[in-house]
């Protein structure tokens, strides 16, 4: 395998799991109880998927070409707050994974808006180039998302809401 090959393949893997777990934080985030065995299955695969991202980072240096750039510096410092909301999750600190976890979900928005935000990037290269090759891709990658949701028994990622408007109760 060429390395150019082997770099647009850690691109793919990389944006695929950056997506999954876009998805599958926000269902956590948003709309779930906290701390239940759904909560904890998408977390755990969010969590791998997380590590993923972050690690397949270091294989892509497009923005410095075949050096580190500030942007793993991002890298390192997620892998950090990642580490640290797991471990409080393993040892019974609700308060402190929740900020870190939350912490952590928020950087992978920023990171998500810098990828399209940048028009010599992948993703915006990829929607001018390509434009079915990235519409089958985000359809994979959602179709995978919710995939694990139901895999982790979550049918409807979000409580409903009754005719009036207004969430229900308990």
């Amino acid at each position: 395998m060429r390395h150019h090959d082997l770099v647009t393949w850690f691109v793919a893997c990389h944006a695929s799991a950056a997506a999954i777990a876009l998805v599958l934080g926000a269902v956590n985030l948003i709309g779930r109880p906290q701390g239940d065995r759904t909560h904890r299955g998408i977390g755990a695969v969010w969590v791998v998927a997380m590590y993923w991202v972050v690690l397949s980072s270091f294989a892509i240096k497009d923005l410095r070409p075949g050096h580190f750039s500030w942007i793993h510096g991002l890298s390192v410092f997620t892998f950090v707050t990642l580490s640290i909301g797991l471990w409080a999750a393993l040892t019974g600190r609700p308060l402190r994974h929740r900020i870190f976890m939350t912490g952590s979900y928020f950087g992978l928005i920023g990171a998500f808006i810098g990828a399209i935000a940048v028009p010599s990037r992948e993703l915006p290269q990829l929607s001018v180039h390509h434009p079915g090759q990235l519409v089958a891709g985000i359809a994979v990658n959602l179709a995978l998302a919710v995939l694990i949701l139901r895999l982790a028994g979550l049918t409807v990622p979000f409580r409903r809401v009754p005719d009036g408007g207004a969430p229900r109760q308990g």
